[in-house]
């Protein structure tokens, strides 16, 4: 049977996590690495405006008025990471596509392909590839496409083999870093490598956060690191079930598979959801 990356058991296997998002992409550079513009906005400055960004501050308004009446039907099972709803009628055969590492080279490609057939995502974001200025204009291209924005470190350090205070700075920078450039933090947390610890917890419930792993993924996997390949594997594997949350990584594989991976799903029965509908807490002020 070919390995897989799962865990949608209450186990983990440490060795396969740590694997897990480590590829060798000959496109991309770098090592592996959430909110909706749909469900958060950031205060516009009251001060002195011109035209046009008062028009600006108009269509935050009118984006944060929406967040507000969003009602989360959705949650994350903390103990597995499928998406379950959280009405029994509603609902069950679903699927959340994520892809971490993000913007590495190809997210803003492959946001454009899900955004061209309407598909949401978790993109989650490695705060060391939007400290550039070509990296946050990458960052802003994918969030005002209105997918999800999450986080996933500063630097994709194991949190466990770190300080306390490094961990801290792997979140919190991370979310500084995406509050500078789009206005929000992130609702989600996604570890690297899987790979959580009673520090990141206690960061995780500070930040208002939600810890967001996995159920499957391959495209870090040397045999699935071609589009066809990868396209069969996520669509026919054992994994694939309801609350299905994908895990797929910023390579250029993945962007060539990702259109027929997500309408491959939908032609299975599956939903794909909108992460804008899934439970996280509710957060003070997002400058906090």
């Amino acid at each position: 049977m070919k390995q897989v990356v799962s865990i949608c058991g209450v186990t983990l296997i440490s060795a396969l996590l740590l694997s897990a998002c480590q590829t060798n992409d000959p496109v991309a550079s770098g090592t592996k690495s959430d909110t909706s513009s749909l469900t958060q906005s950031s205060e516009s400055d009251s001060s002195a405006m011109n035209v046009s960004s008062e028009s600006d501050s108009s269509e935050k308004g009118t984006v944060a008025e929406e967040s507000q009446s969003i009602e989360y039907t959705y949650q994350v099972n903390p103990a597995i990471f499928t998406i379950e709803p959280m009405n029994e009628a509603d609902n069950k055969k679903v699927a959340l596509l994520t892809f971490d590492d993000a913007p590495d080279k190809h997210a803003v490609e492959i946001a454009k392909k899900l955004k061209s057939i309407d598909a949401p995502a978790v993109f989650f974001i490695n705060g060391m590839y939007i400290e550039s200025d070509e990296g946050k204009e990458m960052l802003k291209e994918i969030y005002d496409m209105g997918f999800e924005i999450g986080n996933h470190s500063q630097t994709h350090a194991n949190l466990s083999a770190i300080s306390p205070e490094e961990q801290r700075e792997e979140i919190v920078k991370t979310n500084e870093l995406i509050y500078e450039t789009i206005g929000i933090k992130p609702r989600f947390f996604r570890a690297p490598f899987g790979v959580n610890t009673d520090t990141s917890a206690e960061i995780i419930e500070q930040e208002n956060m939600v810890f967001m792993n996995w159920t499957y993924g391959y495209d870090w996997e040397a045999e699935y690191q071609n589009p066809q390949a990868l396209t069969d594997v996520m669509l026919h594997t054992e994994y694939l079930n309801e609350g299905a949350n994908l895990l797929m990584h910023d390579r250029s594989w993945t962007n060539e598979a990702v259109v027929g991976i997500a309408e491959g799903l939908r032609e299975k029965g599956y939903t794909l959801i909108d992460p804008a509908l899934i439970l996280s807490p509710e957060r003070e002020e997002s400058t906090k």
